[in-house]
């Protein structure tokens, strides 16, 4: 008789996965329609403070706790190529509202045909990049390169895909190829606790602590001196030493 009203740990995660999800959807449909909207009449970089914000309001809307750890005391001035892990979905908003300043991403190309999110990067400027393809992957690096020449800094996962055993996956070359080219000062990145609060493959949200940590700036002086394998390598070791798990 009892087992018609008890759920058990699997029927209740599922449960609260649902009920996550459709609250994060709601909410991020509604942001991303109203941030849109403002990106015909407020200039990105203003806009940016308000889309840090709501990002950060909708991990309180979804239950998940974010730390900030390590040097968040970023030159405002100066531009960089920031680097980190990828875990998760939630990496790419968890890096939008925490890095202290403004830059763009560059995302996986199918992303921008996603519901709201296409529309929103869109917006946002970010740039595509189709992995598989070299040609296009160089286009894209062009393109980056551009961007960080007239000041904007970039984001960019050199792991190329989430994780799907929660440890880091070899960096290709492609993004070390532009930090050489682009000269610019590099911040490591590491994000923590991804994993268990929702792996690649799976929908299930477990609402959990997560943190990102800040590493000291690799100078563009190191950046200059060291090989694309140096450089790819001295990067992955910073990150790996900023992740304290999955």
């Amino acid at each position: 008789m009892f087992t018609s009203w008890y759920r058990g740990p699997l029927e209740m995660k599922q449960v609260r996965s649902v009920f996550l999800w459709t609250s994060g959807f709601i909410f991020f449909g509604i942001f991303s329609t109203i941030a849109v909207l403002l990106t015909y009449i407020i200039p990105l970089k203003k806009l940016d403070p308000f889309i840090k914000g709501s990002l950060k309001l909708l991990f309180k809307v979804m239950f998940i706790k974010v730390k900030v750890k390590g040097n968040t005391d970023i030159d405002r001035s100066k531009t960089y190529l920031l680097m980190s892990n990828h875990v998760s979905l939630f990496d790419v908003p968890l890096l939008k509202a925490y890095i202290p300043i403004y830059f763009k991403g560059v995302e996986a190309h199918h992303q921008f045909k996603w519901p709201f999110y296409g529309w929103l990067i869109t917006r946002l400027e970010a740039i595509p990049i189709e992995r598989d393809n070299i040609y296009s992957s160089m286009r894209s690096i062009k393109k980056a390169n551009k961007i960080l020449d007239k000041g904007t800094s970039i984001a960019i996962l050199p792991e190329g895909t989430r994780t799907l055993t929660g440890k880091m996956q070899p960096f290709k070359k492609m993004p070390f190829m532009l930090a050489k080219k682009a000269g610019v000062d590099i911040i490591p990145i590491g994000l923590s606790g991804l994993f268990k609060l929702k792996p690649k493959g799976s929908w299930h949200i477990t609402p959990s602590t997560i943190t990102i940590n800040f590493g000291e700036a690799i100078m563009s002086e190191v950046v200059s001196d060291l090989s694309v394998e140096e450089l790819r390598d001295k990067v992955y070791e910073s990150i790996e030493s900023l992740v304290t798990e999955p």
